[in-house]
């Protein structure tokens, strides 16, 4: 307790207790007290009314304090909310880590069973993989030698082919009675010939030199090309035969070439019987003697008139052979040199091809009528005129000989 409130206490008590002679005769101090009381209670209102200014503020502290726990009980609310969603999902996460490392534990054994199970089936892959090498290496090593033995088979059929077909011929010839030339009396020496119908016929073999026969063909082309040197000789028939093995026929594709002057024949050695006999027909019969005269005078008069239109053809070419040379010279010669230059100039950058011939195409007499035809239409559309009958006229007066 404060002194000034002691003061103002004891005289209150002191007051209570004053008698009636007391405060006649004690009023002195009476007074003195009581100006120390006012004096005390005046220093108590001054406390108080500072108490109160710190009460007001210790209140207003409070209330910012109260406020300050409001905010602090929200946020630690929320807080705990917070935390409680994160404990939720920290249970979630751990159920699933649980999940997952049960998870692990059931791979981690299945994968254990799959590399031991692996391993099992690559030693049993390793095994199947030897058996199966083995085997196609056996497999390999037997087709090499039956390979081997067919090309042997091959090559000894090939080498023997030309004495084979010797035989066989000789063999026909003695079994027909037909007359086999061993010494051919032209040059070239085939290696089989035949007389027949006072003709010599010939019988080449040909057999292949190696193990490809994808040579063959064109090695078969060539020596048709080389029968040439047979085909020219007179008594020799114009129709060549190329005798080859059976089994060659396969790669074979052209068994027939015409040469224009001669036709080869590619043949089998097991068809030279029948083809043989088939050519002795021709004995059977002159053939010119079955034409009656009225044939023979039409195939004559036609062979005549080819041979005319050869004969006048190669004359009239010779003809303008000769008028176009002239123009050439005149050209060299009467043109000035600026403008001989200018043509030579021309003449070097053209070029004249003329439509290639080919052995297996004929050539179709209706294709040249056409042609023939288009280029008279050409010219007369260009207004110039063609006077056929007097050219036919002109080079009817040239003389074929003299």
């Amino acid at each position: 307790m404060s002194i000034h409130l002691q003061t103002v206490k004891s005289f209150l008590d002191q007051i209570k207790g004053l008698g009636f002679f007391g405060r006649i005769f004690g009023w002195g101090t009476v007074k003195k007290d009581l100006v120390d009381a006012a004096a005390s209670l005046a220093s108590l209102q001054t406390e108080l009314n500072a108490s109160q200014h710190e009460l007001a503020q210790t209140q207003m502290h409070l209330s910012v304090m109260q406020e300050t726990r409001r905010n602090l009980e929200s946020q630690l609310q929320a807080l705990n909310k917070e935390l409680g969603i994160h404990k939720e999902r920290a249970q979630n996460c751990e159920r699933e880590m649980q999940s997952v490392r049960e998870q692990n534990i059931q791979l981690k054994k299945e994968d254990e069973f799959r590399a031991q199970k692996y391993s099992e089936e690559i030693v049993s892959l390793q095994s199947i993989k030897q058996q199966i090498q083995e085997e196609r290496a056996k497999e390999i090593q037997a087709r090499h030698e039956e390979e081997m033995a067919r090309m042997l088979a091959l090559k000894e059929t090939w080498i023997a082919h030309q004495s084979d077909v010797q035989g066989r011929m000789k063999q026909i010839c003695q079994k027909h009675t037909l007359s086999y030339v061993d010494k051919a009396p032209f040059r070239g020496d085939p290696d089989n010939t035949l007389m027949i119908c006072d003709e010599y016929v010939v019988f080449d073999a040909k057999s292949p030199a190696g193990d490809d026969l994808k040579n063959f063909p064109l090695y078969l082309k060539a020596q048709a090309e080389a029968a040439k040197k047979y085909a020219k000789i007179d008594g020799v028939k114009k129709d060549i035969f190329l005798v080859v093995p059976t089994n060659t026929l396969h790669c074979i594709k052209e068994f027939v070439y015409n040469m224009a002057d001669y036709d080869v024949f590619v043949v089998s050695a097991d068809v030279l019987e029948p083809l043989i006999l088939s050519l002795c027909k021709i004995e059977d019969y002159e053939f010119a003697e079955q034409l009656s005269p009225e044939d023979r005078e039409n195939i004559c008069r036609i062979i005549g008139k080819f041979a005319h239109l050869s004969k006048r053809r190669i004359q009239i070419d010779a003809f303008f052979a000769r008028q176009f040379i002239e123009l050439a010279y005149k050209c060299e010669n009467s043109l000035p040199t600026d403008i001989h230059e200018k043509v030579l100039e021309f003449e070097r950058s053209e070029k004249l091809n003329p439509p290639q011939e080919k052995r297996a195409k004929a050539i179709s007499t209706k294709d040249l009528e056409t042609e023939n035809y288009k280029i008279e239409t050409e010219v007369a559309a260009k207004g110039v005129a063609l006077p056929n009958e007097m050219i036919a006229d002109v080079l009817n007066d040239l003389n074929l000989y003299k």
